[in-house]
């Protein structure tokens, strides 16, 4: 394989550039997870744009929160 090396890069150079490699592989996956997420709100925040505007003023729909427990 030695004998095939167009480029004359030395041991160092190959390492550092599979390095940078694998770094800016990792950059992208990171990347188009953070547009995914992006995405998956815009998608959901534009959903929301459609209920009627009486369902913003409703009451919260947790009954777990407002139930009566017999706590004092």
């Amino acid at each position: 394989m030695s004998d095939n090396d167009y480029f004359r890069e030395g041991r160092f150079a190959s390492i550092a550039y599979w390095g940078l490699g694998q770094m800016m592989k990792g950059a992208g996956m990171a990347a188009a997870f953070v547009v995914t997420i992006g995405l998956v709100l815009g998608v959901m925040a534009y959903l929301g744009t459609w209920l009627p505007a009486e369902s913003r003023d409703t009451p919260d729909p947790n009954t777990w929160d407002t139930e009566d427990r017999g706590e004092p």
